[in-house]
């Protein structure tokens, strides 16, 4: 048996890792400013996080949902602490676009409604409900397809108030800063301007925060920068730093019924774990306050360089535009700077690096990309 060839590859295999560092089978040294999709959120192999799944897997790796698990409890007092929302309820799951899906269905339960509204460039998931609210027709088979999903363009709040004032959508769904799509941010006043219309309307709102959450953005959640507060927020790539884990964060005027959603391996003890140890590291390294500081001189050096189209992003969540196709820049970084980027479209470059980069490490990578360019 073959892999299904799927995916777009470097010929680059990375077999251990260490902070913001990979190194491949020969010791050659690479510098991860991509985190795999922004997935590494305390740093490669960070030793409280080995000593946690370690010691939990000596004791239990799994046992279903059918009996008590109180990491599950300690993980969901945790995370409402250091997010700000003690007062929503956790719903553990498996993966990003599961997260989605569940918010999705328990929008609908709530409102009885069967529509939802998505922004232009969104993407939520590959999976059946999450991919129909992606705005991606390539990646939608026919069975994805369904009118119940509509889009507007992000931040033209007249088209979303236009949309939900039919009061047909039981959720409008927005990503804290879209990922994908090459880094797109919502402004403060278009999230107020949705919030405000989805509550006129009884819209769940819909927070996707599984790029853009976790302290990436120098806030926990992106969305926080704008100070308001979803019905329901999904999280997943930095939650586990590696090891699958999503989770819905849920309002309190959700009525919870036994079996209204389920997962056999959603928070489990081995995901449990390595959240835990996540959030552990996060707070007690100040990688929140980490990501604003260096993010912020990451951004300010890049809208120095006069030969970018633009540079967009919070945090620790940047895109580069570039005039010229960004994946063969992002070919030369790797091969000739040994340091792993992201794209996006065809001409941006994402960085997503885990939230303990240094400033060091960051002025690094701008020496090499300046030197990269001007090629």
């Amino acid at each position: 048996m073959e892999l299904f060839n799927v995916y777009s590859l470097y010929p680059v295999e990375p077999v251990r890792g260490r902070g913001c560092f990979v190194y491949d089978e020969a010791g050659t040294e690479y510098l991860d400013l991509y985190g795999g999709h922004a997935v590494i959120s305390i740093g490669h192999a960070h030793p409280a996080y080995v000593k946690a799944l370690s010691e939990q897997v000596a004791r239990l790796g799994f046992y279903s949902n059918s009996v008590e698990n109180s990491l599950q409890r300690r993980l969901a007092a945790l995370l409402g602490r250091i997010s700000g929302y003690d007062d929503y309820r956790l719903f553990l799951c498996n993966s990003g676009a599961e997260a989605n899906e569940n918010a999705l269905k328990l929008a609908s339960f709530q409102t009885g409604r069967a529509k939802v509204l998505a922004m232009g460039k969104a993407f939520h998931g590959r999976t059946s409900g999450a991919v129909a609210a992606t705005d991606n027709p390539a990646i939608s088979a026919p069975f994805n397809r369904t009118p119940n999903v509509e889009f507007a363009p992000l931040n033209d709040l007249e088209a979303v108030r236009a949309k939900l004032s039919t009061r047909e959508f039981a959720a409008v769904i927005v990503e804290g800063i879209q990922g994908v799509s090459g880094i797109h941010c919502p402004t403060d006043d278009f999230l107020r301007g949705v919030r405000a219309a989805a509550t006129e309307t009884g819209t769940q709102l819909i927070l996707d925060e599984i790029q853009s959450g976790y302290g990436r953005t120098g806030r926990f959640f992106a969305h926080q920068q704008a100070g308001i507060r979803p019905d329901l927020i999904t999280t997943a790539k930095g939650m586990g730093n590696g090891f699958p884990i999503g989770g819905v964060l849920i309002a309190p005027h959700f009525e919870a019924r036994q079996g209204m959603l389920g997962t056999t391996f959603g928070g489990n003890h081995l995901a449990c774990a390595a959240a835990i140890a996540v959030l552990e590291t996060i707070e007690r390294e100040g990688l929140v306050e980490n990501a604003a500081r260096v993010g912020d001189h990451l951004l300010g050096e890049l809208r120095h360089f006069d030969r970018l189209k633009e540079v967009r992003g919070r945090g620790l969540m940047i895109g580069v535009e570039i005039d010229g196709p960004g994946s063969e820049l992002r070919r030369r970084l790797l091969f000739e700077k040994h340091i792993f980027t992201g794209g996006a479209g065809a001409s941006t470059v994402r960085l997503l690096p885990a939230l303990c980069l240094t400033r060091e490490l960051a002025d690094r990578f701008l020496e090499a990309f300046a030197e990269t360019l001007k090629k």
